[in-house]
């Protein structure tokens, strides 16, 4: 009797043991190793100047799996600092790794820098790309996918492949002269061309007949929105930013600066196979800049021959009833097997309306962008460093105000918006422009619950808000003379970038920065100062 209570003891003890180890086990690591290079490629047909990732242009796809902790050592062989952000990941807990000037020293030519991040919780479609000066104009930009784990089932079946379409508008010009056109007070020109994959019209996408592939398209452009479609088929949309969606059908789809969508694409299984184009062409631009890919079925007997899908008009009520139509599936899981409708945004009490008014000066008569009338100047210390070390004079909390200024001049200031851990915040993005203007935050998703024309206004407006099931995501655009609204749960502690995607607007000064804080030190919420984190400006001597 006493040796089976002893053998039930050993075997209870053993599986504590058991559970112990399964609990503190870590989750995969992956491995990268990054050398950014200048090379020379011809996208439009002139030799120039592109940054390359690895030797490649675009860079490197990255496919990981939700919770994976990805390790990138980024070695800089550039003339100039560098750095490169990540595009929608949300850096759970770790603004440390966000790459950006508010959160980062760049990482000086000839050297090195570490990125250690978590994939928490996440699922869908990133890009990472340069964040420093206007290298993105040359490049280093890439895909990043983040999969799901396969424990948790995605809610549309299982692709044949996967596909990652890179679009993005560029000029014949050296990014160092596009630099030179901004800091001397002038407007970027109109782009050369469109680029898919980085070639105007040569890239192929191999495939099967009858069978079902996932396009993970991505705008990686600077300033251009663009219209995505395949000739001959339409396309599935299943995953918006991070989001699984309704799966409504389009002919075509607007996606513009920074966004990204993924499409389920189902060949044509019988008859005479011919190859299709794949179209990416510019929205509210003239004239319209046009680039094709091609779609290769295998066994096909026919080149892709026109005439090419139509393209939407450049009428801007089309383009928003659309986004409109892109809606939450509340019932499919995300990175975990709960619903995705189980966390009831519309029934949260907004603590904080932020409104924040996008315009154009001339400040000591050159060209800058501003928000509420202040045009951001990066300090020569981060943020997130002089918050950390305590350093006074880089910035001062809630030195831009909550919504714009009826008068009084555009001035030069470094912004940085104060909340605390877990606000849950109403933006609303107000564009008295004549140009599609687009908006990303870093950290954090959100919930895209409104577009309208004309002027926000909180008793009328909120009238017209999705509270049930709009999509959370990491980029909303914002039409002419309009405003989109934006909820958020500020959950992530931090220092936060929250920019105008349309790159020569965030050159010249159309950002700013939210520090989401509590007084508590704890790991749970924020991890600690990593070790190798470079110092610059006054943290040399923190």
């Amino acid at each position: 009797m006493r040796q089976v209570i002893f053998l039930h003891f050993l075997l209870g003890i053993l599986t504590c043991l058991s559970v112990v180890s399964i609990v503190k086990a870590e989750d995969p690591y992956v491995y990268l190793n990054w050398v950014a290079e200048y090379g020379e490629a011809s996208p439009l047909g002139v030799k120039q100047r592109v940054i390359l990732i690895n030797g490649q242009f675009p860079g490197p796809t990255v496919n990981v799996v939700t919770n994976d902790n990805v390790i990138v050592n980024l070695e800089n062989k550039l003339d100039e600092p560098l750095l490169i952000t990540w595009n929608g990941i949300k850096q759970r807990k770790a603004s440390w790794q966000d790459g950006v000037l508010g959160t980062n020293c760049p990482i000086p030519p000839n050297s090195n820098w570490t990125y250690k991040m978590q994939m928490k919780d996440q699922i869908g479609t990133f890009t990472y790309f340069p964040s420093t000066l206007l290298h993105r104009a040359a490049g280093g930009f890439g895909g990043f996918n983040i999969l799901a784990r396969s424990v948790i089932p995605v809610p549309y079946p299982k692709p044949y492949e996967e596909f990652t379409v890179l679009v993005s508008d560029w000029w014949k010009n050296d990014h160092k002269e596009l630099q030179q056109i901004l800091d001397s007070g002038n407007t970027l020109p109109m782009p050369d061309g469109i680029l898919i994959n980085g070639q105007p019209r040569s890239t192929s996408f191999d495939v099967v007949p009858g069978q079902t592939y996932l396009f993970r398209v991505s705008n990686v452009g600077m300033m251009t929105s663009i219209n995505f479609r395949i000739q001959g088929h339409t396309l599935r949309l299943v995953e918006c930013e991070g989001s699984h969606t309704m799966q409504e059908m389009y002919e075509s789809l607007d996606i513009h600066v920074g966004q990204a969508s993924s499409f389920l694409v189902t060949l044509h299984g019988h008859g005479e196979f011919k190859d299709f184009f794949i179209v990416a062409s510019t929205r509210f631009t003239k004239p319209i800049l046009t680039s094709t890919a091609i779609l290769h079925y295998q066994g096909s007997k026919s080149s892709a021959s026109g005439p090419l899908p139509i393209a939407p008009t450049y009428h801007i009520h089309w383009s928003m009833k659309q986004a409109r139509t892109v809606r939450w599936n509340l019932t499919a899981n995300a990175a975990r097997p709960n619903p995705q409708g189980a966390f009831h945004y519309g029934t949260i009490p907004v603590v904080r309306t932020i409104v924040l008014e996008n315009s154009a000066a001339r400040i000591n008569g050159k060209l800058r962008y501003a928000i509420n009338k202040i045009s951001y100047i990066n300090p020569d210390t981060p943020l997130k460093l002089a918050d950390n070390f305590n350093i006074p004079g880089v910035f001062t909390l809630n030195s831009i105000p909550d919504s714009p200024p009826a008068t009084g001049p555009t001035i030069l200031g470094t912004s940085v918006i104060g909340t605390a851990l877990h606000d849950f915040v109403e933006i609303v993005f107000q564009n008295s422009e004549s140009t599609v203007q687009s908006w990303h935050l870093d950290g954090n998703d959100f919930w895209a619950v409104g577009y309208g024309s004309g002027k926000w206004n909180a008793t009328l407006r909120r009238r017209f808000y999705n509270f049930n099931d709009a999509t959370t995501r990491y980029t909303i655009q914002v039409y002419p003379y309009s405003w989109s609204a934006i909820l958020v749960s500020l959950d992530n502690k931090g220092m936060w970038n929250l920019r105008s995607a349309n790159w020569a607007r965030r050159y010249l000064g159309q950002e700013l920065y939210v520090r989401v804080w509590n007084n508590e030190h704890s790991l749970f919420t924020e991890t600690d100062i990593p070790p190798n984190a470079l110092l610059c400006g006054k943290a040399k001597q923190a």
